[in-house]
């Protein structure tokens, strides 16, 4: 299971970006997918999260600005970012928690969660 993340990139302050994730290999479910972000000098947090029936949380630092969706068919994740403000710069990852998949070169199934690689988010002032 692979997990590749896209969208990032410079904006001003005040405008929008849009990051998505999409998840490949033999995927029979994701319960949740979430994104974080971490920046420079700080710990990795969590921006928000969305269960595969549909329930989602933003944390307060992004309410009312972010917004999280997912389309389960294509097993990919949105995070659409507005108003964005200089502090929302940070590495975003994507994040897919209890994965039920089918690996080929262990002949398995399993559950496990899995990472993006991150995509850079800079908001200049």
């Amino acid at each position: 299971v692979q997990l590749q993340a896209s969208g990032g990139g410079l904006a001003q302050s005040g405008g929008s970006l849009r990051l998505s994730c999409a998840a490949s290999g033999h995927i029979f479910n994701i319960n949740t997918w979430a994104w974080y972000r971490q920046a420079l000098g700080k710990q990795r947090e969590l921006v928000a999260r969305i269960t595969n029936l549909g329930d989602t949380n933003v944390v307060d630092s992004v309410k009312g600005r972010f917004s999280i969706s997912a389309d389960n068919a294509k097993k990919t994740v949105y995070l659409q970012m507005n108003s964005l403000k200089p502090e929302d710069s940070a590495v975003y990852y994507c994040n897919a928690d209890r994965v039920y998949y089918y690996s080929d070169s262990e002949k398995a199934s399993g559950i496990s969660d899995f990472w993006g690689q991150g995509t850079q988010v800079t908001v200049s002032s």
